[in-house]
């Protein structure tokens, strides 16, 4: 018999190996990045929903305050009226008017010691610039 050497033996049905392209991690990254940029617009169109909910409303706050001026005290009544009504002045040309003649109306019950109530007049200017303010 012949001696045959391991190496010389014919291999007809084994197929070398070919690389095989393998694209499953990059389909992973893809959808996770794609997931990851979803869920963060989810969470900042939440952020700023949650933020808005909570946002002061300086006009409505003020708003609501001018509507409940005690009239028992007019001079911190004139004081209120004048700081909170400043908010709706530049409203309009017809705002800024009848904000004018109400602080004018004010005057005489500001910076005195004792001040007598509020005149049939001047809480009809304050009743009328009360009634045109749009919050």
């Amino acid at each position: 018999m012949q001696n045959i050497n391991q190496n010389e033996i014919p291999l007809h049905d084994i197929k070398p190996l070919i690389e095989i392209h393998e694209y499953s991690l990059y389909y992973f990254i893809g959808v996770s990045l794609l997931v990851a940029l979803i869920l963060m617009g989810f969470l900042y169109l939440a952020y700023k929903w949650v933020k808005s909910k909570k946002k002061f409303n300086k006009r409505a706050e003020h708003y609501k305050l001018l509507n409940t001026v005690d009239y028992s005290n007019p001079k911190k009544a004139a004081y209120d009226l004048t700081f909170y009504g400043v908010t709706f002045k530049d409203d309009s040309e017809r705002h800024h008017k009848a904000y004018e003649e109400m602080i004018e109306k004010l005057e005489k019950y500001k910076y005195k010691k004792n001040v007598e109530d509020f005149d049939a007049d001047t809480l009809h200017v304050i009743d009328l610039y009360k009634g045109m303010i749009d919050v």
